[in-house]
């Protein structure tokens, strides 16, 4: 049975704030842990008036208060708007707060726009350059530290803190297989180059003391309802702020609207049919059926669901419905 856990952005639907979204993303989090979901991953995004993670270290300690057994993790931490030691600091606190269930997911990206991510690092020459430097730096830190050590993250030295590399392009699957670390592809969004990357750090991967054989997990949104048709009403939702985002106007998650794929030209339909591909919605025989698909095509260890549904209560049932299928989907073959 393949894992699957989740990735929440905290939303901010229009009508609301980012109180409410860090509350609901609390109660999402609780609620993952109960339907036995492996990991609950927030994403650091800056300048994003429709995400309240931006804090991303801070974020999780609040979602993590009511858990039990779920992993917390980010996915990710944009490390080149952070010096390796802050970050190492950042989760080593959260390691030593719930041992032995934290994730650090590390990206090269901004994670904004240039205007944010000039605020956040200042100068940006040879930022993103420093990455796979920088990913070193930070894994230094969490080992545990040597007799007259000058510099050491406390806490951070020795505490179990699982470390992925995630990417969009080959680049990170490079960097992941020379490591020797899980990768982690963003398909939810940036599935181009995803079956490449996938075969280029499974072919390159180099075992370490961290991992001995690779370790992929790739996104995808799930939209879970009833019927087909109240799953592709939710999904109206993502599909209005992806658009947005790449028009440049980042907004508060919009609420859905019926019949939206007749309103867009062609080429928003190209847009969105191309960039949300690794998409599965429907009822929860569908949405079984399709993750099911979707792990054999790609071969992945996991899957990180997403869901950007403008109604709470309706994500926490798209979550639920997609925990009972794929159990259902897997009781056959256990039978």
């Amino acid at each position: 049975m393949i894992p699957l856990s989740v990735l929440d952005l905290s939303p901010i639907p229009e009508g609301s704030n980012a109180g409410e979204a860090l509350r609901h993303s609390r109660d999402l989090a609780r609620h993952a842990d109960s339907l036995g979901y492996r990991r609950f991953w927030m994403a650091e995004h800056h300048n994003m008036p429709g995400i309240a993670s931006a804090a991303t270290a801070v974020a999780l300690a609040h979602v993590a208060q009511d858990t039990q057994r779920i992993r917390i993790g980010a996915g990710g931490i944009m490390l080149p708007n952070h010096a390796p030691l802050v970050v190492a600091e950042q989760f080593g606190t959260l390691a030593a707060l719930y041992p032995g269930r934290v994730d650090l997911g590390l990206g090269r990206a901004p994670g904004t726009d240039q205007v944010a991510a000039r605020a956040l690092r200042r100068n940006l020459a040879g930022d993103a350059g420093a990455f796979p430097q920088d990913v070193v730096e930070l894994l230094e830190y969490f080992r545990p530290a040597e007799p007259g050590q000058a510099l050491q993250a406390v806490p951070g030295a020795g505490e179990e803190v699982e470390v992925w590399v995630l990417g969009s392009s080959t680049f990170g699957a490079q960097l992941a297989a020379y490591l020797g670390l899980p990768y982690a592809f963003a398909s939810h969004f940036a599935p181009a180059q995803m079956t490449e990357a996938i075969a280029v750090y499974r072919e390159r991967f180099r075992p370490s003391e961290r991992l001995a054989a690779p370790r992929v997990m790739i996104g995808v949104n799930v939209f879970a309802a009833p019927t087909e048709e109240e799953a592709r009403f939710l999904f109206s939702s993502l599909q209005q702020a992806f658009l947005s985002l790449r028009r440049g106007r980042p907004g508060k998650l919009p609420p859905p609207v019926e019949g939206l794929d007749a309103r867009l030209d062609r080429h928003e339909r190209a847009v969105l049919d191309h960039s949300l591909s690794c998409s599965v919605l429907g009822t929860p025989e569908m949405v079984g059926r399709g993750i099911a698909e979707l792990a054999a095509r790609t071969g992945a260890d996991e899957l990180m669901v997403t869901a950007q549904i403008f109604d709470h209560a309706a994500r926490l049932r798209s979550f639920a419905l997609l925990a009972e299928a794929h159990r259902m989907a897997v009781a056959p073959a256990q039978a």
